[in-house]
């Protein structure tokens, strides 16, 4: 259900990233979500990217709840251009770091110990005037005379509005969903036809996406990318019908086995420290420690080792139907139909999985029994599986 949604929920979260476990934000993390993400995920991204300067968990995770005008923290302010809005290649230099930094200064979270704090406000936002540097900014050709503390707020808002809708931004964003749903490798000409609908919708990101899903790069990009950890786990569930438990909660239930099964593959939700976000190119999902990993959760979900959260259905009747082939041969070949729909198979590999069976002969009846779960193991470590 909403399911380009969530996968938009995914990306911003990854773009404007607050690393969770952390100390920093246990208690705010989860509003980050509700707050930030949600709510402009299919909306303007210059709303997003304002939310989240003024986000308790942002503050917090890069420095900036502490930042005053006597002593600026460059964090955040450097985060802001380099990987949220404008990019490393945009020109800016120490100078538009510091005074993003002053610009900055000011925005808080009530914490437990600040003189005259209620119960309710502790890890809410809060603008503190005399926290805040007053005085001329200038940020990549945006100026503002900054003049009282009682503005910054005011300040804030039209540094965020300004590089939100800055060229440099709009091909940030561009490359970004070019990345994540065409290619590794983005087309320049893609990312600038894109950048410029972006500018010209005023940062709204619904009309970006019609257009790259218009596009003939996107028409021609499928098998183009890989599958992270997380994508190839849910695609398997989908795919041998695996369901949660609803008898089963808590570290026992579903969501833990799938936060294990993903910790442990690097892919973790929310578990990326840097604020860079988690890869979203192949590379680095590759390494034999990824991919042997894999393979374990392959034949664990095939097997039904996590019976105690998942509901595992009877693989047979799920990838078979009731009439079940009567050659191995056609076994395997209703097989990779079901779960490699549309793609060509080598027949020197389908041949290589008969043979597993024993060769092309009639089933037996360890084919649909103990040996099913291992072929089909087999077929999601397969170098098939792993594209989108």
């Amino acid at each position: 259900r909403r399911q380009l949604y969530e996968v938009m929920v995914e990306l911003w979260s990854n773009h404007l990233n607050v690393t969770c476990p952390s100390s920093d934000v246990w208690t705010t993390r989860a509003a980050y979500d509700r707050r930030v993400v949600r709510p402009h995920a299919l909306g303007r991204f210059e709303d997003m990217l304002i939310a989240s300067m003024t986000s308790p968990a942002m503050l917090l995770y890069l420095g900036g709840a502490d930042s005053r005008g006597d002593a600026p923290n460059e964090n955040y302010g450097r985060e802001l251009l380099e990987l949220h809005t404008v990019g490393i290649d945009a020109g800016y230099g120490q100078a538009d770091v510091v005074d993003a930094a002053r610009a900055l200064t000011g925005l808080t979270v009530w914490r437990p110990w600040d003189e005259g704090v209620q119960a309710a406000d502790v890890g809410t936002f809060h603008y503190h005037p005399d926290w805040h540097a007053v005085g001329p900014v200038s940020v990549l050709g945006w100026t503002h005379p900054n003049a009282t503390a009682d503005g910054g707020l005011d300040v804030v808002t039209s540094l965020g509005r300004y590089l939100a809708r800055h060229p440099s931004t709009a091909r940030t964003v561009a490359t970004k969903l070019v990345t994540r749903f065409v290619s590794d490798r983005p087309d320049p000409a893609l990312v600038a036809r894109l950048a410029a609908v972006y500018l010209k919708s005023g940062t709204a990101v619904v009309p970006v996406l019609r257009a790259l899903f218009a596009s003939p790069e996107f028409a021609a990009s499928a098998g183009g990318k890989t599958r992270r950890p997380a994508e190839d786990l849910l695609a398997a569930l989908r795919a041998l019908g695996v369901t949660p438990d609803p008898a089963a909660t808590g570290p026992d239930g579903a969501l833990g086995d799938l936060c294990w099964l993903l910790d442990g593959l690097g892919h973790a939700p929310l578990g990326w420290h840097p604020p860079n976000g988690y890869p979203d190119v192949a590379p680095p999902w590759l390494g034999a420690g990824t991919t042997l990993g894999r393979w374990n959760m392959h034949v664990g979900l095939a097997q039904s080792w996590w019976k105690d959260g998942l509901v595992m259905p009877d693989l047979a009747t799920r990838l078979l139907g009731t009439a079940a082939p009567e050659t191995r041969g056609a076994l395997v070949d209703a097989l990779l139909a079901r779960l490699l729909p549309g793609l060509v198979v080598d027949p020197a590999h389908r041949t290589a999985l008969a043979t597993f069976l024993g060769g092309e002969g009639p089933v037996g009846d360890g084919d649909t029994t103990w040996l099913l779960p291992v072929l089909v193991a087999l077929v999601l470590d397969s170098p098939y599986w792993s594209v989108r």
